[in-house]
């Protein structure tokens, strides 16, 4: 579908889960829709980028995008959204925000109150408790007394009609947080590269949620800059076309971000909608030839047993996220995937709860390979590992990254 045809066309829409809302299987991301990663005073946002923001929301909205979602920590997301809703007027907009949970309700609400500021208006359709990624965080949302209470009262009032959770966290704690039955739908991570959140998937479809694919582009691969290997794999469809349709083929998701920071970054999901009728061809065909690839780069053997007996993280000498590290290895090797890898090799240890543990620049220096190999007990490769761990250290070793937003 070309942006001019799919002026004529609303998106597609499903059922988003007990909510009972239709949403556009697009929604438009708002953590890369704003100037900075800081939440900077009017006068500090330029009429420049205020201007091309407005440029890009009032496109989405002719493309369908009735779906807007953003942060209360995304910077300056909620101030310029909240300027360009009043300026373009769509009736059938259905908002959410999101907002970390505190161990202090007062200080949840503050910050609730202040979305609600920034962003004009006097009702949310959807608020997420942002970033539910460690056991403490589900306790201090769903104990009595807690950040959920508030949002039951403001339900009451009318402010808020449902509520949900966004989460980076391990796939037992999600299936755990779905199962507490307190929620209307799940902002989680699932797509091509990333299917280990599928358990989650089954328990948001047996308590009726509605289901939201976190930035299946960036955090699906760095599929807006893919490598020549990747493209060449998915060709003739761009892998952000691909990536799209292997989401949306599943009919227990319901909808997926895109992250848009210019009108042309709309473009290749726009097209991905136009093929929706063929996603049952296309995607077998490509998803065989990147595991035909992945299996001939990188063995048969190692492709079905990398991840059997590996330690957690927080259970391997110096934390160091070995699940996590060989995944980005196989990413590599399989599908020339190197700046995607680099950058979350940069990111462990910087990232906190939202993606955890340690890379793998300690080795040898505070862990020796006996340490580690240790810890390596049950899995098949324990001798082959640590060569895997140094090679990524050597590539990678000495850049460190930090998460855009603190929460």
């Amino acid at each position: 579908m070309t942006p001019s045809q799919s002026l004529r066309n609303e998106l597609p829409a499903r059922r988003f889960g007990r909510t009972g809302l239709f949403i556009p299987v697009l929604s438009l991301g708002g953590m890369r829709f704003q100037q900075s990663w800081k939440d900077l005073d009017e006068e500090e946002i330029t009429i420049e980028n205020q201007q091309e923001l407005e440029i890009t929301y009032r496109n989405s909205i002719e493309f369908g995008f009735h779906h807007i979602e953003t942060a209360r920590h995304y910077g300056t997301s909620e101030r310029q959204l909240g300027w360009a809703m009043q300026k373009y007027e769509d009736p059938k907009r259905l908002l959410q925000t999101k907002v970390p949970p505190n161990e202090d309700p007062k200080r949840f609400e503050a910050e609730i109150e202040l979305s609600f500021r920034r962003l004009k208006c006097e009702r949310l359709d959807l608020l997420a408790i942002h970033g539910i990624n460690l056991p403490e965080h589900l306790e201090q949302t769903v104990r009595p007394g807690g950040c959920l209470d508030i949002v039951r009262r403001l339900q009451l009032e009318g402010r808020v009609r449902y509520v949900g959770f966004s989460t980076h966290g391990p796939t037992e704690l999600i299936v755990q947080a779905i199962e507490t039955n307190a929620f209307d739908y799940v902002n989680l991570h699932w797509y091509f590269i990333r299917q280990e959140n599928t358990p989650a998937l089954e328990a948001a479809e047996r308590f009726d949620l509605g289901v939201f694919i976190i930035s299946p582009t960036d955090k699906g691969g760095h599929l807006h800059s893919p490598s020549k290997k990747l493209l060449d794999l998915c060709s003739p469809f761009h892998p952000i076309v691909f990536n799209d349709l292997f989401c949306l083929r599943d009919n227990r998701i319901h909808t997926i971000s895109v992250g848009a920071a210019r009108p042309q970054d709309l473009n290749l999901h726009l097209e991905a909608i136009g093929l929706m009728d063929k996603a049952e061809e296309i995607v077998p065909m490509v998803e065989d030839r990147l595991w035909e690839e992945a299996r001939s780069t990188l063995g048969g053997d190692w492709l079905d047993t990398w991840h059997e007996g590996l330690p957690s993280w927080d259970k391997t000498p110096g934390n160091i996220n070995i699940p996590i590290l060989l995944w980005l290895n196989n990413l590599i090797e399989a599908w020339g995937m190197e700046s995607y890898a680099k950058a979350r090799y940069a990111l462990l240890g910087q990232g906190s709860h939202w993606f955890p543990g340690e890379n793998a620049n300690g080795l040898d220096r505070d862990i020796s390979e006996i340490t580690l190999k240790k810890s390596l007990h049950e899995s098949p490769w324990c001798d082959h590992i640590p060569g895997v761990l140094r090679r990524l250290r050597d590539q990678f070793r000495g850049e460190s990254q930090k998460r855009l937003s603190k929460f």
